[in-house]
């Protein structure tokens, strides 16, 4: 296809993120380098009118120019770019998503470690980076800095982290110088295309070997970064698991001692209720008092179940009996009996019409004769004349 303003608009415009597409875009615009200055024009006007995802892609277009010019050492898009990439990257940047950011640091930290473009170009393009981070009020990472921001990283880590950041410059534009280095040996050593005169020949095929060189040395370059960073992951997996062996011995002793604090708390509590005695369950001892229980107190005094005394009113009551109206006298003889074969007696009190009266019954149904033996006649005649007989 022939160079012109609408055959490099439709390589821009085809353009995508795959490989393929970039080194095969990247090929077209170096065989061209002679219009380099028209081709970075017109890569800036079509970037301006791009979305950020196509943006990322032109990006990597011009990564893919001018590391390839930086290999082969023909300066035309690098000088055509100089003037421009500050402007372009700040312009990619600008309001993309998180994600197409970080991929753009990536490529601008190739930049810087491989000195692409000149010191005063490449500060420009951190200075204008770090202003759009300080405008949106994220914190400023700066090249080669710190992934994780203004957070502090933990000093047995600050190696891998290190080590990470170097794997991820190295293997960002990795992809592309290999299949850029492939491509272009199949193309030498395609039996289909013209064998050229010696001469060119022979320099292609020695541009070519300083390709593959190039290549060969980036991904030993990356090869070496990654043998780095597996140590540094081995070397902090291996102490970790030694600080998680140490602290399960020393859990492991800790639940020992604990074990045998318990059992010793146990015995010296089962002294201490052996010594108390059984006694001290049921309350501590009053000072000054025996730990031997006390008597048992005395039963109260219970009132005797005994008739109320009969009223004087009842006394005079008058009682009748058969007919008769009686007078009982509240007069109690006591008697004196000297004598255990003294006839027993048993008084009953009788209730008739509201009144009481007392009685005298003799177990045999007979009064015995009182002038008898052993029965005072003082005694007797008194008997005789108190009772009705």
């Amino acid at each position: 296809m022939a160079y012109n303003d609408d055959s490099v608009l439709a390589r821009l415009s085809s353009l995508n993120e795959s490989h393929d597409s970039i080194a095969t875009a990247a090929q077209w615009i170096m065989f061209h380098r002679r219009h380099a200055d028209r081709t970075v024009q017109l890569w800036m006007q079509r970037l301006k009118d791009s979305s950020s995802t196509k943006r990322l892609s032109l990006m990597y277009l011009a990564n893919e120019v001018v590391q390839q010019s930086r290999i082969r050492h023909k300066d035309d898009f690098v000088i055509a770019f100089s003037p421009v990439i500050a402007e372009a990257t700040s312009l990619a940047y600008k309001g993309s998503p998180a994600e197409i950011q970080a991929k753009l640091r990536r490529v601008m930290d190739v930049w810087k470690d491989r000195s692409i473009f000149e010191a005063p170009i490449q500060k420009a393009i951190e200075a204008r980076l770090d202003e759009l981070d300080k405008a949106r009020g994220a914190p400023k990472s700066g090249f080669g800095g710190s992934p994780f921001g203004s957070t502090s990283v933990p000093s047995e880590l600050a190696p891998l982290v290190t080590s990470h950041q170097k794997v991820t410059k190295l293997s960002a534009p990795l992809t592309n110088t290999i299949a850029s280095a492939i491509e272009e040996y199949d193309k030498q050593l395609d039996p289909d295309n013209a064998v050229p005169s010696a001469p060119v020949y022979a320099a292609r095929l020695n541009g070519l070997l300083k390709t593959l060189a190039n290549a060969e040395n980036a991904v030993a370059e990356c090869v070496k970064a990654r043998e780095n960073l597996v140590s540094g992951l081995e070397k902090l997996l291996n102490a970790t698991r030694d600080a998680l062996a140490s602290d399960k011995r020393a859990a492991e002793n800790l639940c020992e001692r604990k074990t045998n604090i318990e059992d010793k708390k146990q015995e010296v509590e089962l002294a201490i209720m052996r010594a108390l005695g059984p006694a001290e369950s049921n309350g501590a001892l009053i000072e000054g008092e025996s730990g031997s229980p006390g008597s048992e107190p005395d039963r109260p005094e219970m009132e005797a179940l005994t008739p109320p005394p009969a009223q004087e009113e009842q006394a005079m009551a008058p009682l009748e009996t058969s007919g008769e109206t009686a007078t009982v006298s509240s007069t109690k003889v006591s008697l004196d009996m000297n004598q255990e074969s003294a006839l027993p007696y048993q008084s009953l009190s009788v209730s008739a019409n509201g009144s009481n009266k007392r009685r005298r019954i003799e177990d045999s149904g007979d009064f015995p004769d009182l002038t008898g033996d052993g029965i005072d006649p003082e005694v007797a005649q008194l008997l005789k004349d108190d009772g009705e007989f």
